[in-house]
């Protein structure tokens, strides 16, 4: 099939190299997001996916909105018959849906219906889940409510961040994308409506998600710093200024108030709601992660601070 491709970000840049590498299929054109403003001077930066496609001398297309008419007329005269999306970042208008003769298919990072919605793995961390997986979908006008091709399961890990897993399963999930394609193909696949029971959703989670609640058990703090790394960042309070949590593990039976800090040579525990954690790795402003140890040597932490405490500055 004549493919168009339609993503932004690193991840989506595995399934990218897939349907280069299928001798099935022929990647035509790329759509992906503006070049967008990024490090200290804020340059505009082509996206991760459009640096692939360059390389491999493919057509880059970067509407504002894809609506725009005049990508709209470009994707008509490509002509493709279907294209594949992984983290594209907008919605399809159903206009642009109507385009391809066989749709827009969408590889998701969950085992729909569950976690749909922009962030389903770290939605997946922070509610414990230990199985989740990708699914490649018929893309409609709902939230990722399309039938389902085929999913892939992987395992969540004790330790996996948000960052880890969903990098599993950008390679995964490639496969299963490049697979959903053949199948397409051959009209071998045929996708299965979602069933109406197990829908959750996953919002894209923001900075305030992001602060750790020391009165929460010591399992809630864990997966809120596992599931917010590496974006938004887990963060709390220390002496009016955010600081971020990078790496955070559980002490059974070590006790302390939430909040308070017990500090050695080489540990800093932090009570919670239950056994107190140990911080392993933070950040404060405007530095680079160090270890927690380091961090509280250098600030000299005094007897009875503590952690959230104070607004912040």
């Amino acid at each position: 099939m004549r493919l168009v491709f339609a993503g932004t970000p690193e991840v989506a840049v595995p399934a990218l190299d897939a349907l280069i590498a299928s001798e099935r299929h022929e990647v035509v054109a790329v759509v992906t997001r503006p070049d967008a403003p990024a490090g200290r001077g804020r340059r505009l930066v082509a996206s991760p996916v459009a640096e692939r496609a360059e390389e491999a001398g493919i057509e880059v297309l970067k509407p504002n909105r894809p609506r725009d008419e005049e990508f709209l007329a470009r994707l008509r005269e490509i002509g493709p018959d279907c294209c594949p999306v992984v983290a594209y970042g907008a919605l399809l208008p159903k206009v642009a849906l109507d385009i391809p003769a066989r749709g827009w298919v969408n590889l998701h990072f969950s085992l729909l219906p569950a976690w749909r919605g922009a962030a389903p793995v770290q939605h997946a961390i922070l509610a414990g889940d230990e199985i989740t997986g990708a699914s490649t979908f018929l893309i409609e006008e709902g939230l990722d409510s399309g039938p389902v091709f085929g999913t892939v399961t992987e395992e969540v890990r004790p330790t996996d961040t948000s960052g880890d897993l969903l990098t599993r399963l950008a390679f995964a999930g490639s496969g299963l994308l490049a697979a959903t394609m053949d199948g397409i193909e051959d009209s071998t696949l045929q996708a299965v409506p979602q069933p109406a029971d197990g829908v959750s959703l996953a919002p894209k989670l923001t900075v305030e998600d992001a602060q750790v609640d020391w009165a929460a058990p010591a399992l809630r703090v864990d997966r809120v710093v596992r599931g917010c790394t590496p974006a938004p960042g887990a963060w709390t309070v220390f002496r009016g200024e955010r600081l971020k949590l990078v790496a955070a593990r559980p002490l059974p039976g070590a006790g302390l108030a939430p909040g308070d800090l017990a500090v050695g040579k080489n540990h800093v525990y932090v009570g919670t709601g239950s056994h107190a954690v140990e911080l392993l790795w933070v950040q404060p402003q405007g530095k680079k992660p160090m270890r927690a140890a380091d961090w509280a040597r250098g600030v000299r932490i005094a007897p009875g601070e503590r952690l959230g405490a104070a607004d912040v500055r």
